[in-house]
């Protein structure tokens, strides 16, 4: 495996953490220690990234992240069917 497809992999890796830690955190809003986690995995994904632009060139990221809280808020985000249009 080349360079190039082993940070690809590393970031896939990270965002997958990021993942987890997200769905962990609809059930546990409150869980300092998750939310920890999961601003220590989006600043190892932000570094990655960097990295990785640095050496090959844009990187496109197709998640959105929540922004880092206190709590986790998007479990309070109307969902799609109760927004008005």
């Amino acid at each position: 495996m080349n360079e190039k497809c082993m940070m690809k992999k590393s970031i896939d890796s990270i965002c997958f953490s990021i993942l987890e830690t997200e769905l962990f955190l609809d059930t546990h809003p409150r869980d300092q220690k998750a939310l920890h986690m999961l601003r220590e995995y989006r600043r190892r994904k932000r570094e990655a990234i960097a990295a990785y632009e640095a050496k090959f060139g844009k990187y496109i990221v197709t998640t959105d992240d929540v922004p880092a809280s206190d709590r986790w808020c998007w479990i309070d985000s109307p969902w799609p069917w109760e927004r008005q249009v």
